[in-house]
């Protein structure tokens, strides 16, 4: 039994039918390099003995009686892969858009809590000739590291070598304890809460404080609740659409070189701004000021906490959608985020982490549905535009059960108020952007994705000529 932590938890609280907390991706596979040739009962049956020997993909939820605590893992002993791993082919004629619009179906189904939380989907009937697998973890299980690395597992160097060393395969979840036992650990964690809240009141007090110093003094991050309203800030309904591109990993790192202060990020930073200008302009959407991005920063490294796979914490950017030259932008963006990555460096790796262990499951579901029925997200303020993620990936190919992967496009959660999800993963020199929104508000979210490379091309020649 490994009991979740606040902030893994906190994913399950935040879910409904509409807001759904599983991070999917798009694998996009060359089947010529399979040793033999490609066949999908010989593939789910490497999967089969590949997560037989991964612990985190045969563990299910179990919930302490009456919700007073946050629930526990425990292995699935009844664990069947034939309900994780399925089939399917595209409609005809197998094009990007047809396989979009079954990858975005897919993204709207929720995960099916009885059993280990993932799925992944098969694809065929793809004109390329290709074959695409769709996965699907939910977020109380991953973050973007460690969906990286669970899916690298099933992973080699070669299309015949062995697959990648399972080092941090972590540990067996256990067998499910009584409910009794569960009650009683609940009732002992919940004693202990006061004191741990008056453990964090000063520290936080102290943060709050610098902060406001830092505001005033203009180096500070970007603060929340200060994003302009777009189309895509509003409640969410649960369809998804999905848009996904490839940009240079190599441009993108010449072009930081070439700007003093400039890192990688600031360049994905910047080249989504602008292609979020373009994408709003076209519509005559574009606020005057500019867009509010909220980025997740992993803390992996620098969290004292053993627990948990949710190692995050979150800094907000703006995005210089307000700045129609690509180099005055990513200039800006450059220095704004110098401050915010030294504001976000003074406060503790754990913090999240901390103030979520009070997040109470019932607390968060009548605020969610709350949110929806009221429709506030329309109405308040909003807080941020978008989350925009950076993860990063292998800077060598990858086989994926002896495939070779051409395209890895990974897709996040969306929120009432938030309802388009950017990330990007370099791999191999490229950079795969993937695009996920609430069909509602972007049923053309591929022409926002299209936009990507066309921004990056037009910084690429502002900046190097």
């Amino acid at each position: 039994m490994k009991r979740l932590s606040g902030l893994d938890a906190s994913f399950l609280y935040l879910e409904s039918s509409a807001q759904l907390m599983h991070v999917c991706g798009i694998l996009v596979l060359d089947p010529s390099t399979v040793p033999g040739e490609y066949a999908f009962p010989e593939m789910k049956s490497v999967l089969e003995a590949r997560v037989a020997t991964i612990p985190d993909f045969r563990r299910k939820l179990k919930e302490v009686p009456l919700e007073i605590d946050h629930p526990v893992w425990i292995d699935d002993a009844d664990f069947d892969i034939d309900r994780h791993v399925h089939r399917l082919a595209v409609p005809a004629p197998g094009g990007p858009d047809e396989l979009r619009e079954v990858c975005g179906h897919l993204a709207g189904i929720p995960l099916d809590r009885s059993r280990p939380l993932w799925e992944m989907w098969v694809i065929e009937g793809l004109a390329s000739g290709k074959i695409a697998v769709f996965t699907k973890m939910h977020h109380a299980s991953v973050d973007g590291v460690s969906g990286s690395n669970l899916v690298s597992f099933l992973c080699s160097l070669e299309p015949n070598a062995p697959l990648l060393d399972l080092a941090e395969k972590g540990e067996s979840a256990g067998t499910a304890p009584g409910d009794w036992e569960l009650f009683g650990r609940g009732m002992l964690n919940n004693l202990a809460k006061p004191m741990k809240a008056f453990r964090l009141v000063g520290p936080t007090a102290s943060l709050v404080t610098k902060t406001i110093g830092r505001a005033r003094s203009g180096t500070a991050m970007a603060a929340p609740l200060t994003a302009p309203r777009t189309s895509f800030n509003s409640n969410i309904g649960g369809r998804r659409t999905i848009g996904y591109a490839d940009i240079s990993l190599d441009k993108i790192k010449e072009i930081r070189h070439a700007v003093e202060g400039a890192t990688v990020n600031d360049v994905v930073l910047a080249i989504s701004g602008g292609a979020l200008r373009r994408y709003l302009e076209q519509r005559g959407e574009l606020p005057e000021s500019s867009l509010l991005a909220s980025v997740p920063v992993s803390v992996h490294q620098t969290s004292t906490r053993s627990e948990g796979t949710n190692k995050v914490s979150t800094l907000f950017a703006k995005l210089g959608t307000d700045i129609a030259d690509p180099v005055e932008r990513l200039r800006q963006l450059a220095a704004d985020n110098a401050n915010a990555k030294e504001h976000h460096k003074a406060i503790p790796a754990d913090t999240l982490q901390d103030w979520a262990e009070f997040a109470a499951p019932r607390t968060f579901g009548l605020a969610v549905r709350a949110v929806a029925k009221l429709r506030l997200a329309d109405k308040g303020p909003v807080i941020h535009n978008l989350v925009i993620s950076n993860v990063p990936g292998p800077p060598v190919p990858l086989y994926f059960v002896g495939a070779r992967i051409d395209g890895f496009y990974p897709l996040g959660p969306i929120f009432h108020g938030a309802g388009l999800n950017v990330t990007v993963m370099s791999t191999n020199g490229r950079m795969h952007v993937g695009l996920i929104g609430c069909r509602d508000a972007m049923a053309d979210i591929q022409d926002l994705a299209d936009d990507f490379p066309a921004e990056l091309d037009a910084l690429y020649a502002a900046v190097l000529g």
